[in-house]
């Protein structure tokens, strides 16, 4: 066993000065082509290959670094800009509803401006839960001089009347409550008749006699024969129209006024000016002027 370890060991001394005579050999030997040692020469490669390894791996870690850094900017940026054009969104929103808005107020003082009726502006504030009572809430009242069944105007035909007032706010019956009615009358042939609420966007047109001339396409408009309504304001345009022999079994009446959509209206508080009692300076009354109202 010790004769083993004996002849190992001197073969490892063997090899190892083999080993260190090639060395020396190598480095005393310059190489043909660049004249340079041949071990300087080996040495080197085998150092540029261990650089470039490591070279390329740092490369790496910090190409994937940067990556790694540049797709978390790009991700915060695209949060940025995502927040941003939500936000863009809501601004455009609201702007597209002033606009629209504006418009209202134009349209409602444009009808206040030609009509004869005194009348003042009033915002809705609220609506009835239920279809089957069909009414808003404007923020006028009592304290504003509004009473019951005053007449309620939009700038697109009637709305309806005032039913319940308070000190600064007013219930208000819409023209399609099922519990509503009013004077009508077809504006093309004046034949006369009852509106009543359906409790849709639609109205039935009552009473109207069997010899009355009525088509599909007639506007209607108010004959203020009830006391409410004032005379000539539109109701809406003839649907259809269903006959029983000669007679008018069902005529349906598309309202003028989008009733989803209400925002502001008028509320007629008094006659036209020209029945305002007259000045105490030579008794004349004085000049028509445009809608009262305190707005």
């Amino acid at each position: 066993m010790a004769l083993l370890d004996i002849r190992q060991r001197s073969g490892y001394l063997f090899l190892g000065v083999v080993v260190a005579h090639v060395l020396l050999i190598s480095a005393q030997v310059n190489s043909k082509r660049t004249g340079i040692p041949i071990l300087e020469t080996v040495a080197f490669g085998m150092f540029a290959e261990v650089q470039r390894t490591v070279s390329g791996a740092v490369s790496g870690v910090r190409q994937g670094w940067s990556g790694y850094v540049s797709l978390r900017q790009v991700r915060a940026e695209n949060e940025t800009l995502k927040r941003e054009l939500a936000e863009a969104r809501v601004s455009l929103q609201q702007q597209q509803a002033s606009v629209a808005r504006a418009r209202g107020l134009e349209r409602l003082l444009d009808l206040r401006d030609h009509t004869d009726l005194r009348t003042t502006a009033a915002t809705v504030i609220g609506g009835a839960a239920t279809p089957d009572f069909r009414t808003i809430t404007v923020d006028k009242g009592t304290r504003d001089g509004i009473r019951a069944d005053m007449a309620v105007l939009a700038p697109a035909g009637i709305v309806g009347r005032v039913v319940v007032p308070v000190g600064g706010s007013a219930k208000v019956q819409l023209l399609i409550d099922r519990n509503a009615a009013a004077g009508a009358m077809i504006e093309r042939s004046r034949a006369q008749g009852v509106v009543t609420g359906e409790g849709d966007e639609r109205l039935q047109l009552e009473n109207v006699s069997e010899a009355s001339d009525v088509q599909v396409g007639d506007a209607v408009v108010t004959s203020g024969i009830e006391g409410i309504y004032p005379k000539g304001f539109v109701i809406g345009r003839i649907e259809s129209i269903e006959k029983n022999g000669p007679a008018y079994k069902r005529i349906l009446v598309r309202t003028a006024v989008d009733f989803s959509a209400l925002e502001d209206v008028l509320i007629v508080v008094a006659p036209a000016r020209d029945e305002a009692p007259a000045k105490e300076d030579g008794g004349r009354p004085p000049a028509p002027g445009r809608a009262g109202g305190d707005d």
